[in-house]
């Protein structure tokens, strides 16, 4: 498998979007999910489950570069 040099830099560019969310920009996104009518609970799960995809695509895309 050979190491791209932008490989490198998308990763980092990736983890430091999830670096740099503020726990206002998550509280903000729980406050609309919530008010379109979802529990307390169904909402914050909406989040943590929306960040967890973020995440593991985020990931995903990664190694399929490196492995081009």
């Amino acid at each position: 498998m050979r190491n791209h040099p932008t490989s490198i830099s998308e990763q980092e560019r990736d983890q430091e979007f999830f670096d740099s969310v503020t726990e206002d920009e998550i509280m903000y996104h729980w406050r609309a999910i919530r008010s379109k009518g979802m529990s307390d609970d169904d909402a914050w799960q909406a989040i943590v489950t929306g960040i967890a995809l973020d995440m593991a695509f985020a990931k995903s895309k990664i190694f399929r570069q490196i492995e081009h």
